[in-house]
């Protein structure tokens, strides 16, 4: 055969090649690109969206811990506050009590100060009496008056 008819036959065979690889070799493989290009893109569309609901879910989390901040603060704050208020009202009645105590000693040692002054004064009234009693029993003498006056002095 010659060169021609070689060539020829070779298109033939070639673009019956081609004909089948377009018919049936290359819609399978155009169907498998695109299948792969479909679910790339859905994968990197779930990939957005999981970073939105991430991103999303980070600011709820960062919201609730600010206000579980805010509001651990306002407690410690508060109980700050009553714990302050309760050890003045402590101390305002420890304050009362000892105002009291501090009176009523003051009162008992103001009775116990008469009573020994009353009974002082008893004494000093009975030693005068028997001072008096010890001049009038002995006759009338500066000498002996002054002696026994001495010894009532040693005795007050």
């Amino acid at each position: 055969m010659s060169i021609t008819g070689t060539l020829i036959v070779q298109m033939i065979v070639f673009l019956i090649l081609v004909w089948f690889t377009m018919k049936f070799v290359w819609p399978p493989i155009t169907a498998a690109l695109d299948e792969r290009a479909k679910k790339i893109a859905d994968g990197l569309s779930a990939a957005d969206k999981a970073k939105a609901e991430s991103a999303a879910a980070a600011k709820t989390i960062q919201a609730e811990l600010s206000a579980a901040k805010d509001d651990a603060a306002k407690r410690l704050a508060d109980a700050e506050r009553l714990g302050q208020q309760l050890v003045e009202e402590a101390k305002a009645r420890a304050t009362d009590e000892g105002a009291k105590i501090v009176a009523a000693a003051r009162a008992e040692a103001e009775q116990e100060s008469v009573k020994a002054r009353e009974a002082l004064r008893e004494q000093v009234a009975l030693l005068a009496v028997k001072g008096a009693e010890a001049i009038l029993k002995r006759e009338v003498n500066p000498g002996v008056h002054a002696e026994l006056l001495t010894r009532l002095k040693t005795e007050l």
